[in-house]
């Protein structure tokens, strides 16, 4: 694959929406005394939130430098993300950025190399980060993001209503495994379905589920010369399994059932499996979890691929035009150090630390000891994405549950919608793909003329 090719994109800026939440470790626009300041814009998930209330007494103690954070919700925060980058605003210095955004935000020149003054500091040791995580975030062999936390896929699934149903899971799924799993246990017990899925459009809610299903049962959204394949028999197949398990088996509600809806749907005993990220582990597993040690974790189900785990991560970008780069840079291999994990585990226990990244993390044995139901199966799962070659045919650019290319993000909302209305019983899947398939077309014949 011509990564050069597949990334040389311009991507459109969105206006950015909703009031900026400023919290900052010093007022925004102060310095400290002596170490200078970073402006950081980023997204308000808890691990984030951590980062924060550690900032001042920890790394602006350390450094003098002051670091100034934007915290916005997700959709906010990547619409303010684009904005800024794309005009080179030079308003934040460094941005929570996904390895969705930072190969094309590295190719049109965006981004600030961590090659010097991160990746080459022996102290945050860049060999230690897993592979298909660094990968991610490395474009023509410069690095363009360290991650903050990563995170793959897997099935999760109640050990306890499985055994009472005489239910075992295998040891690799198959998606007809899980078909048959989740028809024994819908109803084992009063109110519980066998099974949640993400139904709510967007290309990060339903459709990063969705395509890991696309992938294994044979599918793609353009082949490698950019044909859109979306209207294909392998594409329709999968999407047509994920829909029918859904209505068979799935949650009450399901079209408006995102991660959060399947997450309380899970822990509250609502459904007996769900297929999700590796991140959701932290609250299964939480202390005042009413399903604390009653989940089993199993690699993502396949049809056609060996391994079908995506592969996310929150990562560390600096913009190109950011006026404080040394700071940034410092910043950066703090935040996403060896050392930042083990401030998290000493302030808040191991199972508050921002993992999925770092090697030495699953090789510590304290983070196994209190990660112990799930710490192996969310390295495994990280380990087996490959966002390079991740179905049974070579693709045109990155990625396993997105494709790397900015048009993406519109189209697979676009389709997802459809489907969702598919799954509340109006409108069909051949509709909702024949329209995707003609808006990917376009897509594909642009990148065709480059």
């Amino acid at each position: 694959m011509n990564r050069s090719r597949t990334t040389r994109i311009a991507a459109v800026a969105v206006a950015a929406t909703g009031a900026l939440a400023l919290s900052a470790c010093g007022g925004a626009g102060s310095t400290s005394a002596d170490g200078g300041e970073v402006n950081v814009l980023m997204v308000n998930n808890p691990q984030m939130e951590d980062l924060q209330k550690l900032t001042a007494e920890h790394f602006t103690a350390d450094t003098g430098i002051t670091v100034n954070y934007t915290i916005l919700p997700e959709n906010d925060v990547r619409a303010k993300i684009g904005q800024e980058f794309s005009a080179q605003a030079g308003q934040y210095d460094v941005a929570s950025l996904s390895n969705y955004e930072i190969p094309t935000y590295a190719q049109n020149g965006w981004l600030t190399s961590l090659d010097e003054g991160v990746v080459d500091d022996a102290d945050f040791d860049q060999d230690d980060i897993l592979a298909p995580v660094a990968d991610s975030l490395t474009v023509d062999g410069s690095v363009y993001g360290e991650p903050f936390y990563g995170e793959g896929s897997f099935l999760m699934y109640r050990t306890d209503v499985l055994d009472a149903a005489g239910v075992t899971m295998p040891d690799a799924p198959t998606w007809d495994d899980v078909a048959e799993i989740a028809a024994q246990v819908d109803g084992a017990e009063s109110g519980m379905k066998g099974i949640c899925l993400r139904g709510l459009p967007g290309w990060g809610q339903m459709f990063a589920p969705l395509t890991t299903v696309v992938n294994t049962f044979g599918g793609t959204w353009w082949d490698e010369d950019w044909n859109a394949q979306v209207d294909s028999p392998e594409f329709t197949e999968a999407v047509e399994f994920y829909v029918d398990l859904i209505r068979e088996h799935g949650e009450s509600g399901a079209a408006q059932s995102g991660y959060t809806e399947c997450l309380t749907n899970l822990q509250q005993g609502n459904v007996a499996m769900w297929y999700d990220s590796t991140a959701a582990t932290g609250t299964l597993e939480a202390e005042d979890s009413p399903v604390k040690g009653k989940i089993g974790y199993a690699p993502a189900p396949v049809m056609e691929t060996d391994s079908s785990s995506w592969l996310y991560t929150w990562a560390w970008g600096i913009q190109a035009a950011g006026k404080n780069q040394d700071e940034a840079k410092q910043f950066v291999a703090w935040a996403s150090s060896q050392e930042y994990e083990e401030l998290v585990a000493d302030e808040y226990g191991w199972e508050r630390v921002p993992a999925g990244k770092r090697s030495s993390t699953y090789e510590n044995a304290d983070y196994q000891e209190a990660a112990a139901p799930f710490y192996q199966q969310t390295v495994d799962a990280i380990e087996s994405a490959d966002p390079v070659s991740p179905g049974v045919q070579p693709r045109p650019a990155l990625g396993v549950q997105f494709v790397a290319i900015p048009e993406f993000a519109n189209l697979a909302t676009s389709v997802s919608e459809d489907i969702s209305s598919a799954i509340a019983g109006q409108g069909s899947v051949d509709d909702a793909l024949a329209r995707g398939q003609s808006e990917a077309q376009t897509i594909g014949e642009k990148y065709q003329q480059e």
